[in-house]
This record gives C-alpha cells, sequence and structure tokens, in this order.
C-alpha cells in the first residue's frame, strides 16, 4: 500500500499543493519558513485524528485560526490517492478525502469520502462512504446496497467509527492503513531518557522509548537487533554493543560499549550522532514494518558523512515501506534520485509551490554534466527556470 498523489488545500502555507506519482522514496527539500515541514505535518495531522481524535489534533495546531491559510475562507481539505490490494489481491486505486471547517470552537467534517477503483482499466469507481456533518451512507459489500448511518457527533471521522466493524473491510483497512503510519521526531537528548522497565515493539515519536524497545527486540527479535547492531558499528567504528540495564527502581538505562574499553558508557555520554542514528535504525528494521515512515530533517545531530549512509538504509527500506524525508542536506541529497526530490518554495503570495527535480530542465541539463541533486541544492539551482538566482 503505497500513497501515489497528495493534494493539500488551505492548510497553513500549503494554499493548494498536489504531489503526484510520489516514489517509494520520497524527499522533500527547501529553506527555512519553505513550507517542508507543514508537508510533513500534514501527514501527522491525518494519523492523530486516526489516532487521538479529530478533536485532539486540531486543538493541538490552536484550531482553525492556525490551521486554515491565512486570508482565506472555506474547509481545509486532504486527498490522498493510494494503491491497495482488493480480496482478491488485485491492485485497486483508493482515494480518500477529507474537509474539515469550524463552527464556534469545535472541528466539524464538512465531507469525507472514500471510494475504490472497480476496474482498473476503465476508470469506473465506487463510492464506499460518504459523509458530512455526522450523517452519511456506507456501502454495504454483502448485500450490495448503501445504508445510511448517523454518527453521533459532526466531528467524528466516520472511516474511524465505522472501521472497527468487520463487515466493512475497506473501511477498516483505511483505518488501519493511517493508524500505522510512524512520523519521526527523534531526538538524541529524548532518546536519553530512563523509561520504566518492560520491552516495547515500537519506538515512539520522540525515541523516548528507546531503551524499552532494544529490550523488546533482545527478547523476542534478536537476529534482527544484531542487523542492527552490524549495521551501526559499520558506522560507528568503535563502537561493539549496545545493553539495556534495568535499575533498582525498575527503570531502564541503555549503556553503550566501545571496542577498545571493558566498561560500557551509558547512554547519558553517548555522542548525539549514535544514539540518533540508533534510533533510526530501530524503526528502519522494525521486525513488522511500518507502511508508511516520514523523518523530519535527519541530519540534525548527525555528522554530515553520516548522511549519505543513513540514505541507503532508507532507500533500501523504500522496497517494503514508503518513507518520507524532508531535508536541506547537501549531503543527504547527493544520493537521491531526481524523480524522489521534490523542491519546496514560497511564491511572492506567501504560499507554498511545489516542484519535482525530474522536472526541471535546467537540474536534468546540469545532472548529465556531473552535478548532483546536493551541488544543485547549495548553489540555489533546485528551482524553476523563472525563479532561480545565480
Amino acid at each position: 500500500m503505497r500513497i501515489e498523489r497528495l493534494t493539500v488545500k488551505n492548510y497553513r502555507v500549503l494554499r493548494d499543493v498536489t504531489l503526484k506519482d510520489l516514489a517509494p522514496m520520497t524527499v522533500l527539500c527547501g529553506a527555512n519558513g519553505s513550507g517542508k515541514s507543514t508537508v510533513f505535518d500534514v501527514f501527522a495531522f491525518l494519523n492523530e485524528s486516526f489516532t487521538v481524535g479529530l478533536r485532539a489534533a486540531w486543538d493541538a495546531r490552536n484550531r482553525i485560526g492556525s490551521i486554515r491559510s491565512r486570508g482565506q475562507s472555506g474547509p481545509v481539505s486532504f486527498e490522498i490517492k493510494y494503491r491497495a490490494p482488493d480480496a482478491h489481491d488485485r491492485n485497486r486505486l483508493v482515494t480518500y478525502r477529507l474537509e474539515v471547517d469550524q463552527e464556534g470552537a469545535l472541528p466539524i467534517i464538512e465531507s469525507e469520502l472514500l471510494q475504490w477503483s472497480t476496474a482498473p482499466a476503465s476508470g469506473r469507481s465506487r463510492v464506499i462512504l460518504e459523509f458530512s456533518r455526522g450523517e452519511g451512507r456506507i456501502y454495504d459489500e454483502e448485500g450490495g446496497e448503501y445504508e445510511s448511518q448517523s454518527l453521533t457527533s459532526p466531528d467524528l471521522l466516520a472511516v474511524s467509527a465505522l472501521g472497527q466493524f468487520r463487515q466493512h473491510p475497506r473501511v477498516l483497512t483505511l483505518r488501519d492503513f493511517i493508524q500505522g503510519w510512524y512520523l519521526s521526531y527523534v531526538s538524541a537528548e529524548g532518546t536519553r531518557t530512563t523509561p520504566r522497565a518492560g520491552p516495547e515493539p515500537r519506538l515512539s515519536q520522540s525515541g523516548d522509548n528507546l531503551a524499552n524497545v532494544i529490550q523488546y527486540l533482545q527478547e523476542q527479535h534478536p537476529e534482527r537487533l544484531g542487523q542492527i547492531f552490524k549495521v551501526l558499528a559499520s558506522r560507528v567504528p568503535q563502537l561493539e554493543n549496545v545493553l539495556p540495564l534495568r535499575l533498582d527502581d525498575g527503570r531502564l538505562l541503555l549503556r553503550l560499549k566501545d571496542r577498545p574499553f571493558d566498561e560500557p558508557v551509558l547512554s547519558t555520554f553517548a555522542s548525539d550522532g549514535t544514539l540518533k542514528l540508533l534510533a533510526y535504525l530501530t524503526v528502519l528494521y522494525d521486525p513488522n514494518p511500518f507502511q508508511v515512515i516520514g523523518i523530519e530533517e535527519p541530519e540534525n545531530q548527525l555528522h554530515p558523512s553520516l548522511l549519505p549512509l543513513l540514505a541507503e538504509e532508507i532507500r533500501a527500506v523504500s522496497a517494503r515501506s514508503q518513507v518520507l524525508v524532508t531535508t536541506h542536506s547537501p549531503e543527504f541529497l547527493s544520493t537521491v534520485k531526481p524523480r524522489e526530490l521534490w523542491a519546496i518554495n514560497r511564491a511572492d503570495d506567501g504560499f507554498a509551490r511545489v516542484f519535482r527535480a525530474s522536472d526541471i530542465q535546467h537540474v536534468n541539463d546540469m545532472m548529465s554534466h556531473g552535478a548532483t541533486l546536493g551541488d544543485l541544492w547549495s548553489e540555489g539551482y533546485l528551482r524553476p527556470a523563472d525563479a532561480v538566482v545565480v
């Protein structure tokens, strides 16, 4: 299941932006304030809406005044198109559109639509679910007809509510898909915490349960942990092992052992880059891979020499998980292919516009003569010809 197209309207600086034909590894680059983090936050907003609820995601972003594009009116709109297998493992194009507005202090769902293609060759599709302000209909796949439904509140997502019932498998598939996205906001400082002991299978967004994930892998998937240590040791040559230590008060502490020394050091004294790279590897080598992984600005706290190597690991993982990365690192971009890279900048009206690097002719011309995307980014060429400043 891979997202092929994302359209966003009226969301902060993304007044009207579409990213289409998304690659398994998709990279966004842009200057600070260009809007690349806002694209990342679109995925976070949808994921939070499906996991903790629309109201919580809405309130966390200070409601409509901070969410809707400045000077604009009407709902905030998101549309994703992705491929998913049906009951016979045939690949189907799925469209999900969500339009959110606000009345008083409460968010309302102005429109929610889910449709699946029924015959890919002809382009025909069937509406599976459509709702507005808590009222709508859903297609009964066993009976072959629509049934009307009323939700208890206009801010409830129909997909989230009705996706709990097994008689609506396509709705369930979408709900599980979006709930299963992983968006990383890992910081080295977050990984230095000493959480309560106990294995946890998935890294938190901040990375504050890294020790618990290492404990889980050590107990349940030692071979996968061995892979992680092997990769980490090849990137940090002196590192021999990472060991979780249970303290007397029930907390868990990570210790990192270097080969030249007999005693490991506490994670408190380990390098930022080592801890952050370890955290990324636990996500990339997860035994139960995430379908969508988002990593924001991996260059923070990592040595530049590690970034091309991290990009290689991400590319390998993109064979089984779709990965979105935001960056302004020339070292990371030097490994990226033009079709994988989207450049984002702000137009004169203050709103973001996006361009695929492979669609910019002078980028293709310069790369054919040996330039890399990292070079072109550093020199200001990742813009359309009419916006290049030399």
